[in-house]
C-alpha cells in the first residue's frame, strides 16, 4: 500500500483500500424477505493513488461502484470496481496522482487541466434501465449493472448542455420522470444552474438554466407534485480564490440562505426566492410536499453551520463538534402568497441520510427513516466518513397529516460501541400494510481493523435487529449513497 497522509481522511475506517473484489455465494443468516431479491448498489470513494496535496479529503477519492446482490438461492454476492473515469485513466497511465486540490482545476498538472476531473463517487442512480455513477462536479458515468464495466461519460445522447449533474436526482414514481439539476452548469464558480427533466424512457426532454443568488454548494434538491425546490446555503465558491490555489468551498456564517420555488413543469422565469436563516447548511432532504391548502413543506437535515470539518477549517470557523447543532427541520412557504421568507419548524432529531419509500417522493410521507447518534451511547462514535464520525442509531419517524406527531421517533435501533451504519436503502413490501425493508452495511471495529456485514431490517420493527445478515469478508470503506434495484428491473435491462 502506498503511503497516504496520516489525517482523518486516510486512516481508520477511511484508510484507502484500492482493491477490486468479487465474492460469490456468501452465506446469509436469518430469513431473507421474498421482496429482497436484487442489487444494492453503493458509491464508495477510494483513492487510486496518494493525493498530490496532503490536505486532501475523503470526498476526492476515486469512485468505486459496489454491488451487493441478493440471489434467489438465498446467497449474497459482493462486487466492487473502480469507475474508470477520464481522471482515473490519466492517473493510472502515469502511476501517480495528477489532479490537485478538491475541485480546484488550477492545482492540477498543466497537461490534464482540460481532462474531465470528476471522480463519479457519490450516488449510483438507476433510471430507465441505466446505472449512472454521479458526482455533482461533472457529468455522470454510465456503468454496466451486471459486469460493473465503465461504459463512459454520459450526456443523455448529447442532449445535456450543462457541464454538471447532481448526484441527488428525484424520480416521480407515478410518472417515471427523473427531475435533475446541475449547479456550476456554466463552469467552475459560475452561478448558472441547469434544471432538466428526463422522461420514463431515459430521454432528456427539457433543459432550462437560471442564475442562483450566488455560487453555492447545491448538494440536493426536492420536488412536490407541482413544484421544484432549489435550496441555497452559504457554502460558496470564488474564482479568484481558486486561481490562487485555495479551497473550492468556504462557508459564510453571515450570508442568507434561500429557497427557490418554481412550477416543476414551468419556466425558470416563474422562480420565486424565499429567504432563510443566515449561516445554515443542509446536505440531504427527507422530502417535500404540498398540503391541502397548497402550502409547500420541505424537510431537511439542517445544521447551524457546515457539517464538514474540512470546510469549517477552510472558512475559519472554529467550533467544537458538539457546538455543531442540527435537527430535521421543516421550511414551509406559500408559493402563491405574499410572504418572502420561510417559516421554520423542528420536526425531528439531529441526524442525516433520511429515507422514504420511493412511491412517496413529492407526496405527503406519513413516516420515514434516518440515521442519528444514540443519545445514550457509551464511548465515542466510530471515526470515518467526511464528517469524521459515523452514525450508530437508525430511527423511524412518524408524521400525521403533514404535521409533526408528538413523540415522532417511534422506533430505534442503537448499535453497540465500535459499530456504525452506512446509509440504508428502502425495499418495498408486497404487503401494503407493511412498511418495507431497509438494507444497510454495518461496520464493526475489530482490533486494529474492521469487519463488515450487510443487514436487512424490518422497516416497521427496527428495534428487533436484522432479519437477515451476511458477513462481507473483505475490508470496506464508508459509502456515500446507495440505490436499490429489484431483480426484475435488472433482468429487463439485461434483456
Amino acid at each position: 500500500m502506498a503511503i497516504f497522509p496520516q489525517t482523518s481522511h486516510f486512516v481508520g475506517l477511511n484508510q484507502p483500500i484500492g482493491q477490486e473484489v468479487s465474492l460469490k455465494g456468501l452465506k446469509l443468516e436469518g430469513t431473507l424477505p421474498v421482496e429482497v431479491q436484487g442489487a444494492f448498489f453503493r458509491a464508495v470513494p477510494d483513492p487510486h493513488f496518494p493525493p498530490k496535496f496532503d490536505d486532501d479529503n475523503v470526498l476526492s477519492g476515486d469512485g468505486m461502484v459496489s454491488r451487493v446482490a441478493f440471489n434467489a438461492d438465498g446467497t449474497v454476492d459482493y462486487d466492487i470496481a473502480y469507475v474508470r473515469t477520464a481522471r482515473w485513466l490519466a492517473e493510472d497511465a502515469a502511476g501517480r496522482a495528477r489532479f490537485g486540490r478538491y475541485r480546484n482545476i488550477f492545482t492540477d498538472d498543466a497537461d490534464v487541466q482540460s481532462t474531465d476531473r470528476t471522480v463519479a463517487n457519490t450516488t449510483p442512480v438507476w433510471h430507465a434501465g441505466r446505472l449512472l455513477m454521479a458526482k455533482e462536479d461533472g457529468k455522470p458515468y454510465r456503468v454496466d449493472p451486471n459486469t460493473l464495466e465503465t461504459l463512459g461519460s454520459y450526456d443523455f445522447d448529447g442532449a445535456l448542455k450543462s457541464e454538471t449533474m447532481t448526484a441527488h436526482v428525484r424520480i416521480d414514481a407515478q410518472t417515471g420522470e427523473m427531475f435533475v439539476y446541475g449547479y456550476e452548469a456554466d463552469g467552475v464558480a459560475g452561478k448558472q444552474v441547469s434544471y432538466f427533466i428526463v422522461d420514463k424512457t431515459g430521454k432528456l426532454i427539457r433543459e432550462q438554466w437560471f442564475e442562483a443568488p450566488y455560487c453555492a454548494m447545491m448538494h440536493d434538491f426536492a420536488i412536490t407534485q407541482n413544484y421544484a425546490l432549489f435550496p441555497i446555503y452559504p457554502t460558496t465558491c470564488d474564482l479568484e480564490r481558486l486561481k490562487a490555489g485555495g479551497d473550492h468551498w468556504v462557508h459564510e456564517m453571515e450570508t442568507d440562505s434561500w429557497l427557490g420555488v418554481m412550477p416543476r413543469y414551468g419556466d425558470v422565469s416563474e422562480m420565486r426566492w424565499f429567504k432563510g436563516p443566515k449561516g445554515v447548511s443542509a446536505y440531504h432532504f427527507m422530502n417535500a410536499f404540498e398540503d391541502e391548502n397548497g402550502i409547500i413543506h420541505f424537510d431537511q437535515c439542517l445544521s447551524n453551520t457546515n457539517a464538514f470539518p474540512f470546510i469549517r477549517e477552510a472558512s475559519g470557523i472554529h467550533m467544537a463538534p458538539w457546538d455543531v447543532k442540527g435537527a430535521l427541520t421543516r421550511w414551509s412557504v406559500d408559493p402563491k402568497g405574499d410572504a418572502t421568507a420561510v417559516t421554520e419548524t423542528i420536526v425531528g432529531p439531529p441526524g442525516d441520510f433520511p429515507v422514504i419509500p420511493a412511491t412517496m417522493q413529492g407526496q405527503p410521507n406519513p413516516y420515514g427513516w434516518m440515521l442519528s447518534m444514540d443519545p445514550d451511547m457509551k464511548g465515542p462514535p466510530l471515526a470515518g466518513g467526511p464528517v469524521g464520525a459515523m452514525f450508530n442509531c437508525a430511527l423511524r419517524l412518524d408524521f400525521v397529516n403533514g404535521a409533526p406527531q408528538a413523540g415522532h421517533v417511534v422506533d430505534a435501533l442503537p448499535l453497540p460501541p465500535g459499530m456504525s451504519f452506512n446509509e440504508p436503502v428502502h425495499v418495498p413490501s408486497n404487503d401494503p400494510a407493511h412498511l418495507g425493508w431497509l438494507v444497510t452495511v454495518v461496520d464493526r471495529a475489530a482490533g486494529d481493523s474492521f469487519e463488515h456485514e450487510v443487514w436487512v431490517l424490518d422497516g416497521g420493527a427496527l428495534h428487533k435487529g436484522p432479519v437477515a445478515r451476511a458477513v462481507i469478508p473483505t475490508r470496506l470503506r464508508p459509502q456515500v449513497h446507495g440505490w436499490w434495484v429489484p431483480q426484475a428491473q435488472l433482468d429487463a435491462a439485461k434483456a
